[in-house]
Formats: C-alpha cells, structure tokens, sequence
C-alpha cells in the first residue's frame, strides 16, 4: 500500500500545470509591484528590440523553463 502525502496528491496532473500558473503570475507581478519605473523601463526597451531579438529571448527562456523541469523532474 503506497501512503501519499497531501503535497503529492494535491500537485499531481492538472494540479501541477495550475500550481506553476499561480508561480508564473505571482513572478510576473514582483517587479511591476515592487518597482513600477523600473518595469516600465525595461517593457518599453523591449518595445525597442527587433523580433529576431525577441525570439531569441523566447528561445532562452523556453530552453531554459525546459532544461530546469528536466534537471528537477
């Protein structure tokens, strides 16, 4: 008989794929929370970038959040 405990069953599946959601969200608010000035700095530099630079920067951070959730999984 395998004994579960609630953090392995309340983050199995879909509850899993929410839970990193809510992370994302809360990351994603930090900085427009803590200093609006400087997000609004940073968000109109990008404004600036071509998209090739754009994608680049997608392609790093998706390899990155992919690398991470293998090297944790």
């Amino acid at each position: 008989m395998v004994v579960r405990t609630h953090w392995q069953r309340s983050f199995g599946g879909v509850d899993l794929i929410w839970a990193a959601l809510a992370l994302v969200l809360v990351f994603e608010g930090i900085l427009p929370l803590v200093a609006p000035r400087l997000w609004r700095q940073v968000f109109s530099e990008m404004l600036g970038l071509r998209d090739g630079q754009l994608r680049f920067f997608g392609l790093i951070c998706v390899a990155s959040g992919a690398l991470l959730y293998w090297l944790l999984g």
